[in-house]
């Protein structure tokens, strides 16, 4: 009788002290995690309490604060990328505030909400009866290009293809927004080609905005007129505008982002007081 009773002893000192050399390493990993953490280095702190969970899963209390740390950790990573954002968006801004005088805003309060900022050389008033590409970006930096041909007969154009004196072209591919009308007895065809969805027609001419371009309105009938040079600089004029609003609608975009975030973690954090608070 008695040697069972001391083989269970036996066995129990040692399921006891198994369990304390579990606790005891997990919380040499979670010490690891707390130093890291306040050292700044994120992801390692995150990295040890990852190993937490993969080496001593049974050690509960330990996986618990593990958690909470986590929690601290990602609230620190937000607002270091808060931080980082609000820095290059008033880099981005200075940018946009030394460039946009150069342009002209395009904005009907009383029914847009986005207005487009173009080249004062291609505002309507100074291009009328003239058959031209039309570059503008709205304020969260969309560009795109407008084709406008002027005639005394339709050519009802879709598409619009620019070429190189050494023969290089790029074409747009048929336009999803065009429209056509009459204005005493002129025939005003329009096409709209958003940046990225234009055949890299934009790109192109950017890239060409020293050479002469010959631009073909295609269409049941082909107009052929060149690019004036005044064009082709408004093109990478606006190009360069619209790249700086879009990166500070990226940076807002992802403030937004970090701001649900944290208040995620926020949440997270005020239910496990109160849930502390109750037990």
């Amino acid at each position: 009788m008695k040697q069972p009773i001391i083989f269970f002893l036996i066995c129990l000192c040692g399921l006891l002290t198994s369990c304390g050399d579990v606790e005891k390493k997990a919380q040499e990993k979670l010490q690891a995690a707390r130093t890291a953490f306040e050292a700044g280095l994120y992801n390692e702190a995150k990295n040890q309490i990852d190993s937490i969970k993969i080496l001593y899963p049974k050690a509960f209390d330990t996986r618990r604060a593990g958690i909470y740390l986590m929690q601290d950790i990602e609230m620190a990573e937000q607002k270091q990328t808060l931080a980082y954002l609000d820095s290059l968006r008033q880099t981005k801004q200075q940018e946009l505030e030394e460039m946009k005088n150069r342009f002209v805003l395009e904005k009907d309060t009383a029914y847009q909400l986005i207005g487009h900022y173009l080249a004062p050389s291609q505002v309507i008033e100074k291009n009328l009866h003239r058959s031209y590409l039309r570059f503008q970006t709205d304020e969260r930096g969309q560009m795109s290009l407008t084709s406008i041909y002027c005639g005394k007969g339709n050519i009802h154009h879709t598409a619009v293809k620019v070429t190189a004196p050494d023969g290089t072209f790029a074409q747009t591919p048929p336009s999803m927004d065009s429209y056509e009308t009459t204005d005493l007895g002129e025939q005003i065809e329009k096409a709209d080609y958003k940046r990225g969805e234009d055949g890299g027609l934009i790109d192109f001419i950017c890239l060409n905005k020293d050479k002469n371009l010959r631009v073909e309105f295609v269409g049941d009938r082909s107009y052929t007129t060149t690019l004036s040079r005044a064009d082709r600089h408004a093109a990478a004029d606006v190009r360069q505008l619209s790249e700086v609003l879009s990166a500070l609608t990226r940076i807002q975009e992802e403030t937004d982002e970090a701001n649900r975030k944290i208040q995620f973690i926020q949440e997270n954090i005020k239910k496990r007081k109160t849930d502390s608070a109750e037990s």
